[in-house]
């Protein structure tokens, strides 16, 4: 997994990292545990790593996972 080790400048914690992680394997072996997003973000899913949140969207026609972005709850 790529994306796991590409977000390390954003996040500098290991904890958080961790968790994350865990998010990530989460959203992996049930891709619609995450809230629903409504208006300009329709169609993304996103999930809380306190105090981040990953964006993510399931493509049905192609089987891909796309994660969209990590971004820290305050500065959304």
């Amino acid at each position: 997994m790529t994306f796991i080790n590409n977000y390390s400048n954003r996040v500098k914690d290991g904890t958080t990292k961790k968790m994350l992680r865990t998010q990530i394997k989460k959203i992996i072996c049930n891709l619609e545990v995450g809230k629903p997003m409504k208006t300009s973000r329709k169609g993304t899913r996103e999930v809380y790593a306190t105090p981040y949140r990953l964006s993510y969207i399931f493509s049905r026609d192609k089987e891909l996972l796309y994660f969209l972005s990590i971004y820290h709850k305050d500065k959304q």
